[in-house]
């Protein structure tokens, strides 16, 4: 049995067990599991590792995505640069860590901008998701500002964001977990009475498929996109990194 799966915590939200599930029956994998391994603390690693001699490659969420970088032997060049793991690959006794969800946002971008370029965006949150935003920004020469409830983290504070700031940055992206399952009534701080029909918004939360900060995009009018498209193609891309030398 090869066996695969998702650290992080909390857990209930994810649909990545099911994702898996469903790529395994369809293509006809055999003999492969991925399952939700909720740690209580990044320090609870290696008693996984320990416990699960099968596992052969896990994705990594909030909120390990930068801490799980002192348990890794190797890490790529890109996630290097980006600042986050979110897929791990396990030979024999070492453990080598990648970002797939740089693949994942940029493809949603495309996805959500099609050939239109918005001179700024604002990216909530600081996390490791966030990171990930930023670097596929840069690589699109899009300049951004980072919103944070610490102003030591974030170029604005949710209080900062006026709604003359809001019209300038036509690109919103949700990169803080705000809205999830179960929190569905919660949506970022943001005056969005001053979104319009060139506004785009781009939540990385997938369940519920429309947040409210969708929502309250859409009655704006502005183009929206949620994370399921960016949840498939990260998927995808870790499955051909575990797999890369069977």
């Amino acid at each position: 049995m090869r066996l695969y799966g998702l650290i992080g915590r909390p857990l209930g939200h994810s649909f990545s067990a099911r994702y898996f599930a469903e790529k395994f029956r369809r293509e006809g994998v055999a003999e492969c599991d991925y399952a939700l391994y909720e740690l209580p603390s990044i320090e609870a690693l290696p008693e996984l590792l320990a416990a699960q001699p099968e596992l052969l490659g896990f994705n990594v969420t909030i909120p390990y995505k930068q801490q799980v970088f002192d348990y890794l032997d190797d890490v790529s060049e890109e996630a290097v640069r980006i600042g986050a793991v979110n897929c791990v690959r396990r030979d024999g006794g070492r453990l080598t860590g990648f970002n797939t969800d740089i693949e994942g946002i940029r493809l949603s971008l495309r996805m959500l901008l099609g050939t239109d370029v918005p001179q700024a965006a604002l990216v909530l949150g600081t996390g490791g998701a966030s990171q990930a935003v930023q670097y596929a920004l840069a690589e699109a020469d899009v300049p951004y500002a980072v919103v944070s409830r610490d102003p030591v983290r974030g170029n604005l504070c949710y209080d900062d964001l006026t709604p003359e700031i809001v019209a300038e940055h036509r690109l919103i992206v949700n990169a803080t977990p705000v809205g999830t399952f179960p929190h569905i009534d919660e949506a970022p701080l943001l005056p969005y009475e001053a979104l319009t029909p060139v506004h785009y918004l781009f939540d990385l939360v997938y369940n519920p498929e429309r947040t409210q900060f969708l929502l309250r995009g859409e009655r704006q009018g502005a183009h929206t996109l949620n994370g399921r498209s960016m949840l498939e193609a990260q998927a995808e891309a870790s499955w051909r990194i575990w797999n890369e030398f069977i």
